[in-house]
């Protein structure tokens, strides 16, 4: 395949988590959902767990195996040498239920623990395993629509309010003052479960009748908590990561805007779309909230125990480009907004991926060639590339700054 100076169609992988939304992603991607999966994500990268393709007239190869090929032409010098691969992730993601409480670990963390667990024998693809590569996971996400997620710790004042607020917390209050967010979290995470559902149990009864009844807004920890349990007959094994919803933030974010989230600080999503950035790993630690392998000591090992402001990002930049900053080398985010006829261009400084989530665009100088809602393109090192959109379009552009 013919990859230089050239714009190559990208075709992504579809995860099929069971949090993922039923309609959102099908329409994004122009096909059908006959089975009812729920499809959580479309991965655009080169992980080697699930790499996109590139598409070429008839000729398809796996970006992974393209950069490998030629990894200095693909990527340039300086990005190869720094990162010896596509250093970001990029992806769209449909959450429909909550997913995980979860933390990402530093680069120097997560070497060690990979290592640890290559030693130990754990297969890569097992379910027990925490660190499936050795890199860290910063991420940032821009919503695609109104989007709900738990990032960090709120204030101490905060905190002390909701042990104040909710009876059954009022007994943590001593805890609290003494031991700080380490020593509260510890004792409720580490709890035995027959505890944690004789705490909860009465907890969640009530938030599930104050949503019924109308006393909830979605800015409240009790309307996450009802929608994870209404409808549930049997409040036995309760999930011990309800404890998080009230003592994180709830951050509710506008299409357009968007968050960073770094090693340490513990988040979950909770609903809504995004396009979400992050380097090229697929670490998570997990401590609720989620089907999958949950591994509490590891997760208070990585946690960042301090409150946590969230900063919502609007982007940066005059006319139809807006830069989200990102205070890491492995990636940037762009959103480009174009009115009908208007004509964007640039030159790609690494491999840079462009997604189209709204109207389309015409690739100048191949007037046939044209990318609408839910494709995708990518463009090699030092790529001089031009388009116009053909109505009103909105495109986010992944790259290495």
């Amino acid at each position: 395949m013919d990859y230089t100076n050239k714009i190559l169609k990208l075709r992504g992988k579809v995860q099929h988590y069971a949090w993922g939304g039923f309609e959102f992603i099908p329409s994004l991607l122009h096909i059908s959902n006959n089975e009812h999966k729920p499809y959580a994500e479309y991965w655009m990268g080169a992980h080697p767990s699930a790499s996109a393709e590139l598409v070429d007239g008839t000729e398809t190869i796996s970006l992974e195996q393209l950069i490998q090929q030629d990894p200095e032409q693909v990527l340039g010098n300086k990005v190869h040498s720094q990162f010896h691969g596509l250093p970001y992730l990029f992806k769209v993601l449909d959450v429909h239920e909550m997913l995980s409480i979860q933390v990402h670990p530093t680069k120097a963390e997560a070497a060690k623990g990979f290592d640890a667990e290559e030693a130990a024998g754990i297969a890569i693809n097992a379910s027990n395993r925490n660190y499936k590569d050795r890199n860290y996971k910063p991420e940032i996400m821009v919503a695609l629509s109104e989007f709900y997620l738990l990032h960090g710790f709120q204030s101490k004042e905060a905190i002390e309010k909701i042990l104040q607020d909710v009876q059954e917390f009022n007994k943590l209050i001593a805890l609290f003052k003494t031991e700080g967010y380490k020593g509260l979290y510890q004792y409720l995470m580490e709890m035995d479960q027959a505890e944690v559902d004789f705490f909860l149990e009465p907890i969640v009864k009530r938030e599930i009748r104050r949503k019924r009844d109308g006393e909830l807004k979605k800015s409240q920890p009790g309307w996450w908590v009802a929608k994870l349990y209404e409808g549930n007959d049997s409040l036995k094994n309760i999930d011990r990561g309800i404890f998080s919803i009230y003592f994180f933030n709830i951050v509710q974010l506008q299409p357009g805007e968007a968050i960073f989230q770094d090693a340490g600080v513990p988040h979950a999503y909770l609903e809504g779309q995004n396009v979400e950035l992050m380097a090229n790993s697929d670490n998570v630690l997990r401590g609720g909230l989620t089907p999958k392998h949950i591994d509490v000591p590891e997760l208070l090992k990585h946690t960042l125990f301090e409150a946590v402001k969230p900063n919502i990002l609007k982007g940066e930049g005059s006319g139809n480009e807006k830069i989200f900053n990102c205070p890491v080398p492995d990636f940037g985010i762009a959103q480009i907004t174009l009115k009908e006829g208007q004509l964007y261009s640039s030159v790609s400084l690494s491999l840079e991926i462009v997604l189209v989530t709204e109207g389309a665009v015409i690739i100048k100088g191949e007037e046939h060639r044209v990318f609408k809602r839910g494709e995708a393109f990518a463009l090699t090192n030092g790529c001089d590339y031009a388009f116009t959109a053909s109505g009103k379009t909105t495109l986010f552009k992944a790259f290495v700054p």
